[in-house]
């Protein structure tokens, strides 16, 4: 079995005449969790959103499985199976329950079985402590429990991979644990991941590599110890001296 999940190499994105990535390579493991870091505007949501399909690149190739992606044959309907994400926004139906925004996609794009889904949602709920909101609806619940909910969401559809992309960033200060807690259960249990984040100390915690993006291009690539305590780069230094680190 392939170990690369995601396989990126020489990947280049421009908005009109800016270039956002000016030539990234990174792999991806099966098990793996990265944590992408680096100031805002660099490039980092953008190669996210490149991966998932949302966004065209004009070089360069990105790989799922071994399989090019980005092709004129690209199916990205399926590929978003596999491949989940979750953002900084909800993006819950605001007139649909809790339950019947999980059950969504696996029912409409997987046609599985309903029985099977309610069941798999609802048990993706009790282990974020959420079973007691399934008929909830997202405007009585508060911003962790509704990005708590997100990313059951995108548990349910059982994708190999997920991308979070500054998932706390919205949150007030006291509701980033929860949702930082459930993430970091993700990675104890093997769950692929790829995640951008401003939380340096959860991004310690749970990374097995940093990448450390600036100006569109991997200025550093580490393990977390080594580069929150011994970054190899006077830009990773400059950078992790604003969180003091």
């Amino acid at each position: 079995m392939e170990t690369e999940v995601i396989k990126i190499e020489n990947l280049k994105k421009n908005y009109n005449d800016t270039e956002v990535l000016k030539g990234v390579s990174l792999d991806i493991n099966r098990g793996e969790v990265i944590v992408i870091l680096g100031p805002s505007g660099c490039g980092k949501s953008t190669l996210l959103r490149c991966i998932n399909g949302l966004e065209e690149f004009q070089h360069g190739t990105i790989k799922f499985n071994g399989e090019v992606m980005g092709t004129k044959d690209t199916q990205w309907y399926l590929l978003r199976q596999k491949i989940g994400m979750v953002f900084q926004s909800y993006e819950l139906f605001p007139h649909m329950t809790i339950l019947d925004n999980i059950m969504l996609g696996p029912l409409k794009s997987q046609k599985r079985d309903k029985d099977d889904v309610k069941a798999q949602a609802k048990g993706l709920l009790k282990r974020v402590g959420l079973e007691h909101r399934a008929n909830s609806f997202p405007r009585e619940l508060s911003g962790g429990q509704k990005q708590r909910v997100a990313i059951v969401r995108a548990l349910c559809m059982n994708p190999e991979i997920i991308l979070f992309d500054e998932v706390t960033a919205a949150l007030d200060p006291e509701m980033v644990r929860e949702v930082l807690d459930v993430i970091l259960e993700l990675s104890n249990q093997g769950m692929t991941m790829a995640i951008v984040t401003h939380e340096m100390k959860f991004a310690e915690a749970v990374a097995d590599r940093i990448i450390f993006i600036d100006d569109g291009v991997i200025v550093e690539e580490n393990t977390p110890k080594e580069f929150f305590k011994n970054p190899k780069t006077n830009r990773a230094k400059d950078f992790l001296n604003i969180f003091n680190f």
